[in-house]
């Protein structure tokens, strides 16, 4: 088993913020009422798992799903959910004959794939993200639903990643080559790809969504046309046979992961020519940009307002 890191005895208290910042958080909803809105009772969520080969599985629960890669050299898992889900993925990973986890690489800062963090940073995982994540794990953020606005808090020091990278960077890990790759802003301006080159399998995080549209985090640097480069990188990076695991959503494969790029390309074309006509957002929306695309999709105005900011800003440029 990995060398295992002392093991903290609380978790650190988060920071507090300022008159003026406060002032900017107005509106903002804590997680509390956020996973009410969502209709998320942790303490009810069951974990469900799939394996995939005979060391690699993915969790479903609640949030971002976890890859998990199990073996001779321990447990490394791609994303981690919420503190009070992780008795569970322990659980989860007991049954897979798997133990406590080693490394956790987040494959972005949103709460609902980071989160565990407080709780496994102070139990001694390693915990690994894109260097841009864990610079906005440091302060409160504001994510913009459209639909509500969640005010995600700073991380303490034990919740943060203690392993960062710019582009690249590559484990040796379970008889595995685990590549690391960022390749600009997409989803967030943090995000990870992870490609485990032995048993050709890659999970995305949410630059990859199989539950519907995608979220752009518009309003912190994500960038549909960024989304679009991203995913087109990583296939080029991989094969026809390749696994492709999504942030949401069932597991897919590379055919997925061409038609998601196709249709979010289309889409970018709609936005870009609508925009170049001086439509507003009320105008884009009411012009239903995805109509054709929302039987499979689910019509979603909130995607269409963040991809409209994101392209709108693009243009601007």
């Amino acid at each position: 088993m990995f060398l295992r890191k002392f093991k903290l005895t609380f978790l650190l208290a988060f920071l507090s913020v300022g008159a003026s910042s406060a002032h900017a958080h107005d509106g903002a909803l804590g997680l509390d009422e956020v996973l009410d809105a969502f209709g998320w009772d942790l303490s009810k969520v069951e974990i469900r798992t799939e394996k995939v080969t005979d060391n690699f599985y993915v969790l479903f629960g609640a949030g971002g799903n976890i890859g998990v890669s199990v073996g001779a050299q321990g447990v490394l898992i791609v994303d981690d959910q919420f503190p009070e889900m992780i008795p569970k993925v322990d659980d989860a990973i007991r049954e897979i004959g798997g133990g406590s986890v080693d490394f956790a690489v987040n494959t972005h800062w949103h709460f609902d794939h980071a989160e565990g963090n407080l709780a496994l940073g102070p139990g001694g995982t390693w915990l690994v993200s894109q260097a841009n994540s864990r610079e906005k794990m440091l302060s409160d953020n504001v994510v913009n639903l459209v639909s509500l606005k969640y005010l995600q808090k700073a991380y303490p020091k034990s919740a943060l990643p203690v392993i960062t990278f710019d582009d690249t960077m590559q484990f040796h890990f379970n008889g595995e080559q685990i590549e690391l790759m960022h390749f600009g802003p997409a989803h967030t301006t943090g995000d990870t790809a992870v490609i485990l080159r032995g048993s050709n399998i890659v999970h995305l995080g949410d630059v990859f969504n199989r539950s519907g549209y995608p979220f752009i985090d518009a309003d912190n640097g994500g960038d549909l046309a960024g989304m679009i480069a991203f995913c087109q990188a990583v296939l080029d990076e991989i094969d026809e046979t390749t696994i492709v695991v999504p942030g949401h959503g069932e597991i897919s494969d590379y055919a997925g992961l061409e038609n998601y790029i196709k249709v979010l390309s289309t889409l970018h074309g709609r936005f870009e020519k609508l925009i170049k006509k001086g439509k507003t957002l009320e105008e884009v929306i009411a012009a239903e940009p995805t109509k054709d695309f929302d039987a499979e999709w689910g019509a979603n105005d909130n995607f269409v307002n963040r991809a409209y900011t994101s392209v709108k800003r693009e243009l601007a440029r």
